[in-house]
């Protein structure tokens, strides 16, 4: 089991882990997740028999891999919590997306709301009761075969805002069929929901829930993005 979890940061009842893409964050019992593999391999190493509290104050989409976030104890699960509802968390993910986006750097702003029953979200009307408003901020960082590379900090945290905001655009991520991607990314999958897509959770930057001590966690990119011509972009 320890092999299926990579460690970024172990501090206290803090706990950052490389999120693969096409696992889950959290699941049912049974089922595969981030969260039971990192129950599995601290019940592992400790030597535990019984139940193992962890927090999950942070969350990334199946296809999405990158830097998440666990609490070992109740206290540092609300104090984590805390500062990502009060936006004092900084984000940065990485983005390969179709097409040259226009301007190169700038703010995108919409109102999203969630389809009824299903796991996906549209852009909406801005007096739409059931919208939410979801600003991000973009820079390019470079150009592959398919488009832009982006480096992207969400200003909200709105489900699957960053891929519907750009998708929007017609700038969808690479490999996000859900969102109107036509241009595969990373290796083939017959299982749809394990399939990987070109947004990665780069960097979190916080306080330590427990010592205040600013941290910044980075996450190695996967090897599908070497396919990108970004082999080299972890030296960046």
């Amino acid at each position: 089991m320890s092999a299926s979890l990579e460690i970024l940061l172990e501090s206290g009842p803090l706990l950052a882990v490389l999120k693969p893409a096409g696992v889950a964050t959290q699941a049912p019992p049974g089922i595969d997740s981030m969260e039971a593999r990192a129950r599995a391999f601290l019940k592992e190493r400790e030597n535990k028999s019984g139940n193992i509290y962890l927090g999950v104050p942070h969350r990334l989409d199946r296809p999405v891999s990158g830097v998440l976030l666990f609490a070992r104890h109740v206290r540092a699960a609300r104090r984590i919590s805390e500062q990502f509802e009060a936006r004092l968390v900084r984000k940065t993910y990485w983005a390969c997306v179709a097409g040259e986006v226009s301007p190169p750097e700038g703010e995108w702003r919409d109102y999203l709301k969630k389809v009824p029953d299903e796991a996906r979200v549209v852009v909406a009307e801005a007096d739409d009761a059931d919208a939410r408003e979801a600003v991000l901020r973009y820079r390019t960082r470079g150009a592959t075969a398919w488009g832009s590379w982006l480096e992207i900090e969400p200003v909200t945290g709105r489900m699957h805002q960053i891929r519907v905001q750009a998708a929007a655009r017609g700038w969808p991520v690479l490999g996000d069929m859900q969102y109107g991607s036509t241009i595969p990314f990373g290796p083939p999958c017959e299982d749809a929901r394990q399939r990987a897509i070109a947004l990665h959770g780069r960097s979190l930057e916080l306080l330590h829930p427990m010592t205040k001590e600013p941290l910044r966690i980075v996450a190695p990119l996967p090897a599908a993005w070497e396919a990108l011509g970004l082999a080299d972009a972890d030296a960046m």
